[in-house]
């Protein structure tokens, strides 16, 4: 399996420089879980940009599907913020041939708490057992673009019927 892999920020990627949470976004961590995971599957990275996920615009949700529909893997993991995840899963709608997963952290890949370790095992299962489509996968869970929303509050996603 060969698996393409999306950068595009969001907190999974931040780091941190003080107690008043100024932060930048960082080198994506993705190819460092996976390979401290020891995974025996091929991958590719590729950093489309380095954004809160607040800060991505319409133009650059194009850039993502464009990217998305010329890759010649049939199997996608984007790392994405949080806030907008869900607004950005329903653009790639367009490439249903594939199937694309989505997900991202609620603490910095960096931090010892962090549950982005746990989400991105739970994606690459996800891409290996969801037929074509778009996916979030996120708190342990698996959910269908268009029927999820982010509970800021309970700090995790909950599904919904779009």
């Amino acid at each position: 399996m060969l698996l393409q892999i999306f950068t595009t920020g969001g907190t999974i990627d931040k780091v941190y420089f003080d107690a008043l949470s100024e932060f930048q976004i960082g080198e994506p961590m993705v190819g460092q879980i996976l390979s401290d995971a020891g995974v025996s599957f091929d991958y590719e990275i590729e950093s489309l940009m380095k954004k809160d996920s607040l800060e991505i615009t319409d133009g650059d949700r194009e850039l993502i599907l464009a990217k998305v529909l010329a890759s010649d893997a049939d199997r996608i993991l984007i790392t994405h913020g949080t806030d907008t995840m869900a607004k950005t899963a329903e653009v790639l709608n367009a490439a249903t041939d594939k199937t694309i997963v989505l997900t991202g952290a609620m603490q910095p890949a960096r931090f010892r708490d962090t549950d982005a370790i746990f989400n991105i095992g739970c994606a690459i299962g996800a891409l290996q057992s969801q037929p074509a489509g778009i996916y979030l996968a996120m708190n342990g869970q698996v959910f269908e673009a268009g029927k999820v929303q982010k509970n800021r509050d309970a700090q995790r996603f909950e599904s919904f019927e779009g």
